[in-house]
């Protein structure tokens, strides 16, 4: 009798060990097949020349360089900002207020939502000033356009810095891709007020 059992149950172990290995095939081919998959989609493709800036337009909105015609301006003012001047020989500071004219109302909006990362930044240019850079019309116009730069960057809009554009072209010894111009959707820095004492 102890013959019989054995040979019923070497049938069954020997189909179970079949089955076994398909599965673990199956499971293998599942899991790569998978893997792969999850790679081609989260692989990011490098951007073609013109498309760098395309990423941080989609992420807001991007409204034309002009507002429309026959549409009143749409203007965001800031709190006035009291910062304590770069000057070395005596303490010195500025009160300046600053109002953006931005293009249109939903890009107006959408600004006040990153206004802590805008003032932050405006201060961090407003303190690198002394009183002879803010007292001069050619440094109200630099400052002016360094507002602008730094009110949309928390947004992911890069603006040229025209500063650097002058450095580079000096030393031409290197190539580099030109980058797509990218408008400011803030079409004016206004000063509302301004005191350097």
């Amino acid at each position: 009798m102890a013959t019989p059992p054995a040979a019923a149950d070497a049938p069954p172990a020997s189909g179970g060990k079949k089955k076994l290995i398909i599965i673990i095939a199956v499971v293998l081919v599942l899991v790569l097949g998978g893997g792969v998959a999850a790679m081609l989609l989260l692989k990011k493709k490098p951007p073609a020349e013109g498309e760098e800036g395309e990423e941080a337009a989609a992420a807001v909105h991007t409204p034309a360089a002009t507002p429309k015609p026959g549409t009143p301006p749409v203007f965001v003012p800031l709190e006035p900002f009291t910062v304590n001047l770069a000057d070395k020989d005596v303490d010195r500071f500025a009160q300046v207020g600053v109002t953006l004219e931005v293009v249109d109302a939903k890009f107006g909006e959408q600004i006040k939502a990153y206004m802590p990362a805008i003032r932050s930044n405006i201060l961090m240019v407003l303190s690198h000033k002394t009183a002879a850079e803010l007292l001069s019309l050619e440094g109200k116009q630099k400052l002016a356009k360094e507002i602008n730069r730094e009110s949309v960057r928390p947004m992911g809009i890069e603006l040229d810095d025209e500063d650097e554009e002058v450095e580079d072209e000096a030393p031409k010894k290197k190539k580099k891709k030109k980058r797509p111009t990218v408008v400011s959707p803030v079409l004016n820095v206004h000063f509302s007020n301004f005191i350097v004492q």
